[in-house]
């Protein structure tokens, strides 16, 4: 439906691109200005391209605006009524229908073509938008063709002004338009086309080198990641993998050029590496840790690789690259890149269009929220793990602790003491019973809903640890193996003097019974050991402390 390989579906943009005090508002008088203000106002020079922007007030303040790759002619009327929908009803959302709509229509001719030839073939997608946004009671103030550095107006029968061979456009950064562009700190960044290309396979020679490291690493890795234990094993290698890289790209020196800049970092990128990361990117638990590289001063570094990732995946492996090409987007927008975020996430649809995890980040960046809701529920999820991984250690050592502690000084063989051994090792460890909000389930929750609070339920994430609860519950899990090993000499006392029946009165170190007391089975002062109280019943309650440890700290 459209060219370049793109998402069928319109890149819409809630948000205004001037974030400017009404004191610093510019206005454009005419179509001339309108022209040249379309790269600023996209951050990109359009290229193939259907761009329809809102207008509000009695003044024209822009507002929504809309993207999409120019159909094939048989599909004109339906693309056009779709595209006013699109554009109003996303406008009616927030509560300011349109007054009018400003069109363009950029492409440069073909082989042979002029831009005026240009311009006559496509009026007739011209004449259907307009008739599609009159028929929802929004006129098209102003319809413009860019072609071949020249732009026309389909709305203007004036040929003073409009003339039919067109007008010439203002160079790139003379006009009082790229004046305030540079002040406000807006770029823009090229042609659309040289954005898309950033993300394009590989070809030559380097792309067969890649195709066979990823045959290699499928053969290898797929099985792997298809078992059970394996799975998790092959998870931290991928993420081990990517932070090992990531640190080569960002010590690495800059490179002035997008081109020189890509070539650089693919030559940091050894082939094998790619594969391996490519692949361990399909497990969606992967790629969700993954996700949490957003922020920071190595974000730009964790950017380039996806990119780079992104152009390793060649044919066959074409649908790979949702993974990176998705997580590219999510960076981009997270860093406040909204252009490079868009053209990254629609490449992401191209390469699978089912791809849920692109699907709701297209929609949410298209919608102009807020990515900090989203940022939060990640750092909330690796405060969560970092928690149940210190939980799960904690139960570790606390359980080879009692292996230790447990181990008879007299009147027991190696058979008891390997039979202790096995069953501290078949110990469970505990486990986390919270759910824990996938960065699906958490873009859903803030599509829903744009207030913190509620975008924390819907995600679940209303419970989740904070990082300074996790160093609390982790301090704790220290002061009580410290309890652990204060109480340790006690109990060896009572090994060495308990070897007769439980219950016997022999006298015994102070415990918690008394001085001298003689404690009942199964209480702390008692004897322990594989025939004492202290055995397995002993044993079962020091995991259920440790469990207790490892629910509170969802809590």
């Amino acid at each position: 439906m459209t060219h370049h390989n793109e998402s069928s579906r319109p890149s819409t943009d809630s948000s205004a691109a001037w974030n400017t005090p009404p004191d610093a508002q510019i206005t454009l008088r005419s179509p001339a200005e309108l022209a040249d203000a379309l790269p600023y106002l996209l951050g990109f020079h359009p290229n193939d391209s259907v761009v329809m922007l809102a207008l509000h007030g009695e003044r024209g303040r822009f507002g929504g605006r809309l993207r999409l790759g120019i159909p094939g002619p048989d599909e004109w009327p339906d693309v056009s009524r779709q595209l006013a929908e699109t554009l109003i009803a996303g406008c009616d959302k927030r509560g300011a229908r349109p007054d009018g709509i400003v069109l363009f229509l950029c492409q440069d001719p073909a082989g042979g073509e002029t831009g005026r030839q240009v311009m006559e073939r496509l009026r007739p997608l011209a004449q259907s938008l307009r008739l599609a946004c009159g028929g929802l009671d929004v006129p098209v103030y102003e319809a413009l063709c860019l072609s071949d550095g020249r732009y026309w107006s389909y709305c203007c029968p004036d040929e003073r002004c409009c003339s039919p061979d067109g007008a010439p456009l203002t160079p790139l950064g003379t006009s009082v338009m790229a004046a305030a562009a540079a002040y406000a700190g807006i770029q823009v960044r090229g042609t659309l086309r040289e954005m898309e290309a950033r993300y394009a396979p590989l070809t030559g020679g380097r792309a067969l080198e890649q195709q066979s490291a990823l045959d290699a690493a499928a053969a290898d890795l797929v099985p792997r990641i298809l078992a059970g234990t394996a799975g998790r094993t092959v998870r931290q290698e991928t993420l081990d993998l990517v932070s090992l890289v990531v640190g080569r790209l960002h010590t690495a020196r800059p490179v002035i050029g997008r081109v020189e800049a890509d070539a650089r970092d693919d030559d940091l990128l050894a082939a094998d590496e790619a594969a391996a990361v490519i692949l361990g990117l399909q497990d969606r638990t992967t790629r969700d840790h993954a996700a949490e590289w957003m922020e920071g001063p190595r974000a730009p570094a964790v950017l380039r690789l996806w990119r780079a990732l992104a152009r390793r995946c060649v044919p066959p492996y074409t649908e790979h690259a949702a993974a990176p090409l998705a997580l590219a987007g999510w960076v981009a927008w997270s860093i406040g890149d909204h252009p490079e975020a868009r053209v990254a996430l629609s490449r992401a649809l191209s390469a699978d269009p089912e791809y849920l995890f692109a699907q709701l980040l297209h929609r949410a960046c298209n919608d102009g929220m807020d990515p900090e809701h989203l940022r939060r529920c990640l750092r909330r999820e690796r405060a969560d793990r970092a928690v149940h991984t210190a939980a799960q250690a904690e139960a570790a050592r606390a359980a080879a602790a009692d292996a230790r502690s447990r181990k008879p000084a007299t009147g027991a063989g190696p058979g008891a003491m390997a039979e202790e051994d096995e069953a501290v090792m078949t110990s469970p460890v505990p486990t986390m019973t919270s759910p824990v909000p996938t960065t699906e389930t958490a873009v859903v929750g803030n599509a829903a809903v744009m207030d913190e609070r509620e975008a924390m339920e819907v995600t679940g994430a209303t419970g989740a640890m904070e990082a300074t609860e996790a160093v609390e519950v982790m301090e704790a899990a220290e002061r009580a193996g410290e309890r652990r090993r204060r109480d340790r000499p006690a109990s060896a006392g009572a090994r060495s003097t308990g070897a007769g029946p439980a219950g016997a009165g022999t006298a015994r170190p102070a415990g918690p019974s008394g001085p001298g007391s003689s404690a009942a089975p199964g209480s702390p002062g008692g004897p322990v050991g594989p025939a004492g109280a202290g055995g397995p019943a002993g044993r079962a309650r020091t995991r259920r402390r440790g469990g207790q440890r490892g629910a509170r700290s969802r809590s």
